[in-house]
């Protein structure tokens, strides 16, 4: 499994317009291949978001990041005046994962 997450500081005052723009946009994540689960997370600390993504793989992370569904993704709507500088990507390979059916560890 492979995790991509954004992390947002939005501007005081402008959450709201910050979720009602996530809200509002067509994710197109439904048919991309590897795709496995998206979630927008509201930290407590003031303005502070994370948009997080788990992926099969890597490769599967990439292909979306080149592909078409990416960019009609990321061209709705702007965040300008909205946040207080870009997001800052960070990605991780997990290497245990544990569900209520059981563990498993990546073997490298």
């Amino acid at each position: 499994m492979y995790i991509a997450m954004n992390n947002f500081k939005v501007v005081e005052g402008k959450e709201e317009e910050f979720e009602r723009t996530w809200k509002e946009r067509e994710s197109y994540l439904s048919d991309v291949h590897g795709f496995l689960h998206f979630a927008l997370l509201k930290a407590d600390a003031q303005g502070e978001y994370v948009s997080h993504s788990t992926w099969e793989s890597r490769d599967a992370f990439a292909a979306w990041v080149n592909s078409e569904a990416f960019t009609k993704g990321h061209r709705q709507g702007s965040l300008m005046g909205v946040l207080e500088g870009p997001p800052e990507i960070k990605t991780y390979l997990a290497i245990i994962e544990e569900t209520p059916e059981g563990r498993t560890v990546q073997v490298r």
